[in-house]
């Protein structure tokens, strides 16, 4: 099929489109926003570092969601935790994401 753009347009693209490894890292990245209650955790935990229990109770949410989609962001290297006794304690390890977060709210 004949494209309709130059050719220095096509090798431009090409170049500019990421690799398979790096599409799929993108992917996962973005997918830790594509959850309302996982945004909830993000936002809440960018003003501290929380455990679950408190997470749950400042968000409304049940302790079982909470941790369940803590191991989702800890899975895309969002959060990560550092235990105190028997309590993990959650924060952002991935400050890009709220960057991310607040470039597409002011966009919106």
């Amino acid at each position: 099929m004949e494209l309709l753009i130059d050719r220095r347009t096509q090798a431009l693209i090409g170049q500019y489109i990421p690799a398979a490894e790096t599409l799929e890292t993108l992917a996962d990245f973005f997918s830790a926003l594509a959850d309302g209650t996982r945004i909830k955790i993000i936002s809440a935990l960018s003003i501290s570092c929380m455990c679950v229990g408190d997470l749950a109770a400042m968000l409304d949410l049940n302790q079982t969601t909470v941790s369940h989609q803590l191991q989702n962001l800890r899975r895309l290297g969002v959060v990560s935790f550092r235990r105190q006794g028997k309590v993990a304690f959650y924060y952002l390890k991935n400050k890009a994401v709220l960057d991310i977060m607040l470039t597409a709210t002011e966009a919106m």
